[in-house]
C-alpha cells in the first residue's frame, strides 16, 4: 500500500514492512577515524543537511466501491465496480542532487498520485515542485524546483560500501522537521523482500521513521550512499532493520529519467533461481552463491553474449552476486543499450563476458501522462535522439482525433526541437493554450495543434 499517511507494506517473513521506520538501535560512533579524533558529526552535517528537504503532498486517489447490479446500468457501468475520488495528504523527504537544475530525488510512493507537491528547504523556504518522472518498480522519483542558493549533496560510489561502515540517516519524521540519526551498514545486496520489483538494498540499523521516505543515507564524509525506503518490523515497529536504495542504482535510474522522461530498463533475457545448498549439491556446482540460469531467451542479450542455461552468474561489473534476485536488481537499474561485464561459472571454470542489454518489451509510455489531448497514443524516444516515435494510436481516441498516426515522429514543440521524451515532457509542461507539434511523416513536415 503506497499511501503516505499509513506508510505500511504487506507482511513478509511473518513481519510487516513499513515504508520507513521508527525508533532504532543506535550504533556507537568511533572515537577516531584514520587516527583523528571525531568528537562530533556536526561539522559534516552543517554542510550536508541543507541538501535534504521535506516534501508534503496532496491529491486524490481512486477508491473502488461496489455498485449494486440494479444500479450499474443507471451509472453507465454494466460490469465492474464503481469508483470515487478521495483526497489524501502525505509527508516524505527528498535529496537535492543538482543545485543548478533544482533536481530533487525521492521515493515514488511519496509523490504517487499527488496533484500538489510542496518542498520545504532547511532554511524554511517553501517551493512548488514539478514531477519529471518516476519508476514505481524501483520506487524512485525525480522532482524539479526553482530556488536560489540551493545546496546539493555529493553522490558516493555505493559499490565501495562495506558491512560495518558508519551511516547517517537524514529526513523529516512525523512532520517534526529535519532529524539526524546514526548507525552502520548492516548488510549489502538485500533482495527478495517483495518491497519492490527490483531490489538491491543497503540494510542499516540507523533510526528511520515515518516521514523519512526519500531521505538521505550518507557516510561520514556527508556523501549520499542511499535513499531511505523501508523497514522490517513486527506490527510496523522498528527492530533496527531499515533499507535504502543504493546511490549507484538511484543514479542509473535518475539519469534515464533525465534523458528520456522515463526509465528505459535494460533486459538480460534469462530466467533462473538463486543457488541454495540442495541445488549446489545436486548439480555439483562448486559454489553456494550466485544466480543459476534456467533458460536463455532466443535473440536475447544473454544469448548474443554466449550465456547458456546451466551457467551461474557470480559477478556483475566485478561485484559479487549472492542470488538471482540480487542479479535482477543490479541488471534492472542499468539502462537499455548499456554494457555490463558478467563473470559466470561454467563446468567449474570462470568465464568473462560483456553483455549489451536490450530494451524491455514494453518501453513505450502513454502520451496522456504528457498531455490529455494525446490520450490514446503510445510514445518512445528514438535511439538516435531525433525525437519521439508514435508507436501506436488507439482508434477514436483524442490522439487520433487531432490526426496523430502510428509511425509519426514528433520532432519539436512550437518550432523548438526535441530529442527525447524528457524534452517533450518539459516543453508540454511549460506551454499553455494552443500548442503546435512538429510532426515528420513520410519524409514530410506538418504541424498538429493541441490545446
Amino acid at each position: 500500500m503506497k499511501i503516505i499517511s499509513s506508510l505500511t507494506r504487506a507482511a513478509i517473513l511473518a513481519s510487516s514492512l513499513t515504508l520507513v521506520a521508527t525508533s532504532p538501535s543506535y550504533a556507537a560512533l568511533p572515537f577516531q577515524v584514520d587516527g583523528k579524533e571525531l568528537p562530533s558529526l556536526a561539522p559534516m552535517l552543517e554542510h550536508t543537511t541543507p541538501a535534504v528537504v521535506s516534501i508534503s503532498v496532496a491529491g486524490t486517489h481512486e477508491v473502488k466501491q461496489q455498485i449494486p447490479d440494479a444500479f450499474r446500468e443507471f451509472f453507465g457501468q454494466r460490469r465492474g465496480r464503481g469508483a470515487q475520488e478521495r483526497p489524501f495528504k502525505g509527508l516524505g523527504s527528498g535529496v537535492i542532487i543538482d543545485a543548478g537544475k533544482g533536481y530533487v530525488v525521492t521515493n515514488n510512493h511519496v509523490i504517487d498520485q499527488a496533484d500538489e507537491i510542496l518542498v520545504t528547504l532547511k532554511d524554511g523556504r517553501q517551493v512548488e515542485a514539478k514531477k519529471l518522472g518516476s519508476d514505481a518498480q524501483s520506487d524512485i522519483a525525480l522532482l524539479q524546483i526553482e530556488a536560489d542558493d540551493l545546496v546539493e549533496i555529493k553522490v558516493s560510489d555505493s559499490d565501495e560500501l562495506r558491512v560495518g561502515d558508519f551511516a547517517v540517516a537524514i529526513g523529516s519524521p512525523f512532520g517534526l522537521g529535519q532529524t539526524v540519526t546514526s548507525g552502520i551498514v548492516s548488510a549489502l545486496g538485500r533482495s527478495g523482500l517483495n518491497i519492490e520489483n527490483f531490489e538491491d538494498f543497503i540494510q542499516t540499523d540507523a533510526a528511520i521513521n515515518s516521514g523519512n521516505s526519500g531521505g538521505a543515507l550518507v557516510n561520514l564524509n556527508g556523501e549520499l550512499i542511499g535513499i531511505n525506503t523501508a523497514i522490517l518490523g513486527p506490527n510496523g515497529g522498528n527492530v533496527g532493520i531499515g533499507f535504502a536504495i543504493p546511490s549507484n542504482m538511484m543514479e542509473n535510474l535518475i539519469n534515464q529519467i533525465i534523458e528520456y522522461g522515463e526509465v528505459r530498463r535494460g533486459v538480460l533475457g534469462v530466467t533462473g533461481n538463486s543457488i541454495n545448498p540442495e541445488l549446489a549439491k545436486a548439480m555439483d556446482l562448486g559454489t553456494n552463491q550466485g544466480g543459476f540460469i534456467n533458460q536463455v531467451m532466443p535473440d536475447s542479450a544473454a544469448e548474443e553474449a554466449g550465456i547458456k542455461a546451466g551457467d551461474i552468474i557470480i559477478k556483475v561489473n566485478d561485484k559479487k552476486v549472492k542470488g538471482f534476485n540480487e542479479l535482477r536488481g543490479k541488471i534492472g537499474s542499468v539502462g537499455a543499450g548499456n554494457k555490463v561485464d558478467i563473470t559466470l561459472l561454467r563446468d567449474g571454470d570462470e568465464i568473462e563476458v560483456t553483455v549489451t542489454l536490450k530494451s524491455a518489451p514494453d518501453t513505450n509510455i502513454s502520451a496522456a501522462s504528457l498531455h490529455p489531448t494525446l490520450d490514446g497514443a503510445k510514445l518512445s524516444s528514438t535511439d538516435d535522439n531525433s525525437g519521439v516515435t508514435v508507436d501506436d494510436v488507439s482508434a477514436q481516441s483524442p490522439a487520433a482525433a487531432i490526426g496523430l498516426r502510428k509511425g509519426d515522429l514528433i520532432a519539436g514543440v512550437n518550432r523548438k526541437r526535441i530529442s527525447n521524451l524528457g524534452d517533450l515532457r518539459t516543453e508540454l509542461e511549460d506551454v499553455s493554450g494552443v500548442t503546435a507539434l512538429n510532426i515528420v511523416r513520410g519524409g514530410q513536415n506538418l504541424y498538429l495543434l493541441i490545446r
